[in-house]
């Protein structure tokens, strides 16, 4: 009996973004470097989530965009064969970007960090602005779903850079928080003439260039206006949501040009960015829905607590602080923005290591939103390599308040008053706070009584066991820690 031989099939193809062949089965090196730099990004973006990998994670991450954009100048072929060309505009830019970039980053305080950071995703988003429009010139017979994809990415990187450059402006202390006469229905109204002007272009019901630039003032407009009126207390949710608009932006250049790598950074970024400012509207008690329509903070006019009777603070000096945190059993230390203004970190992790060597449990209470972004005080704190197993979040510090001996509050202000739960007038009530007047004893570090960022009066400085250190941060913990080798 003759056994027939079975026939060998080749596996049906299978749609991939990433084909490494061309149709004469030769390998192309331009789809897998991008491969290798979408990798790379999403093994950052996972090492970012440990304070002991970030560096590492953030340099991996650096070093897949710098391969994709080599290859993509080095690689790219259009469909006649030719290359990239403009070397010289190209490197010119790139050195230019690269050393504006470096100096910034270098020079920058940790106090002035979100700024930049604020700064650099509005370039982000006018980056993505300028390819939609250059694609909208280049296209003159656009399909549908590409005329889709530039106007949104253009309208979303609009509104990226004119609100992240107001952010800019706001954190800096060069614009003042503006609230806006009937300034949700304004911005309700913008938001519904963008989206009937971009149905009206993209279905050819109009075709005029008037209309897309009609739109990009609007989309410029409705930035300013969304940032405008937001109150200091809450400007972190606003930089992590505007930094998902640029993901997003980034996201639909990545579409407009086929560019795996693109996309997928942009993917990655909007969706962080995303899932984080969730996270922060759930730590603000705020709703992401108000955040769009740029009511968000609006009202904080800084009434409500700040005009009632609150009585008499008490003042506690420098050696008392000393010896009742030195038979402390536990000490909790909560880090703001005034610590990073006095640049006292590295101060206050030598406090630590010497309460701890007398026998004193210390760890750090973190509010989400401490600071001026998401995250300022981990990355402050990291700085001074203070142990991220000591870094508490909300949630675990306020549990453990009850059974603290001391809590050293150190230039934080909003995040530990006592009126988002108490006052219903006031501005940031309903905002979870960490609950320090549970503690048994509670020392307040300030230069003076002056409001916090919010504009509003802390409640706590007047609480029974509360006591007022006054003075810079730095020499106060410097002189604390002074006073304790003499304990």
């Amino acid at each position: 009996m003759i056994k027939r031989r079975k026939e060998h099939r080749a596996p049906k193809p299978v749609f991939l973004l990433f084909t490494f062949k061309d149709a004469n089965g030769r390998v192309m090196l331009l789809p897998l470097t991008y491969l290798i730099g979408s990798v790379t990004f999403i093994l950052g973006l996972k090492m970012l989530s440990h304070p002991d990998s970030a560096r590492r994670g953030n340099l991996i991450a650096a070093a897949g965009m710098i391969l994709a954009i080599l290859a993509t100048i080095f690689l790219y072929r259009d469909d006649n064969g030719n290359a990239l060309g403009n070397y010289g505009w190209i490197f010119g830019g790139l050195l230019i970007g690269s050393v504006v970039g470096t100096l910034a980053a270098k020079k920058v305080q940790m106090t002035a960090m979100p700024e930049m950071v604020s700064l650099f995703n509005g370039m982000g988003g006018a980056c993505a602005m300028l390819i939609s429009i250059v694609e909208y010139h280049h296209n003159p017979a656009p399909s549908a779903g590409m005329l889709t994809v530039i106007v949104l990415g253009m309208i979303i990187g609009t509104v990226s850079f004119s609100g992240s450059v107001i952010a800019w402006g706001k954190l800096n202390g060069r614009i003042k928080d503006k609230a806006i006469p009937a300034g949700q229905t304004i911005n309700f109204v913008l938001l519904l003439a963008l989206v009937v002007m971009a149905i009206a272009l993209i279905s050819g019901y109009s075709t005029q260039p008037a209309l897309f630039y009609g739109m990009l003032a609007i989309a410029a407009l409705y930035g300013v206006l969304f940032v405008m009126p937001i109150g200091g207390a809450d400007m972190p949710v606003v930089i992590s949501l505007l930094n998902s608009f640029t993901g997003v932006a980034a996201a639909f250049g990545g579409f407009l040009y086929n560019n795996p790598v693109m996309l997928t950074g942009g993917i990655l970024v909007g969706s962080a960015g995303t899932i984080l400012t969730i996270l922060m509207c759930k730590a603000m008690n705020r709703s992401l829905k108000n955040v769009l329509i740029g009511s968000f903070g609006g009202q904080q006019s800084g009434t409500g607590g700040a005009t009632k009777e609150q009585g008499s603070y008490r003042e506690i000096s420098l050696t008392d602080t000393a010896v009742l945190m030195a038979y402390a059993q536990k000490v909790m230390i909560i880090p703001g923005y005034g610590l990073a203004v006095a640049q006292a970190q590295h101060a206050c992790h030598e406090l630590e290591k010497i309460l701890e060597d007398k026998g004193v449990e210390v760890s750090y209470g973190i509010h989400p939103v401490a600071g001026r972004m998401p995250g300022h005080m981990n990355v402050l704190l990291a700085e001074a390599d203070v142990s991220y197993d000591k870094l508490k979040e909300m949630e675990d510090a306020n549990e453990e308040m009850s059974q603290t001996s001391v809590v050293l509050v150190i230039g934080a202000n909003d995040v530990v008053n006592p009126a988002a739960k108490e006052d219903p007038a006031s501005p940031i009530y309903g905002m979870p706070i960490l609950e320090v007047e549970k503690a048994e004893h509670v020392i307040v570090n300030k230069r003076s009584m002056k409001p916090g960022y919010a504009g509003i009066e802390n409640d706590l400085f007047f609480k029974p066991r509360t006591s007022m250190l006054f003075g810079d941060a730095k020499k106060m913990l410097q002189d604390l820690v002074g006073e304790l080798k003499q304990v």
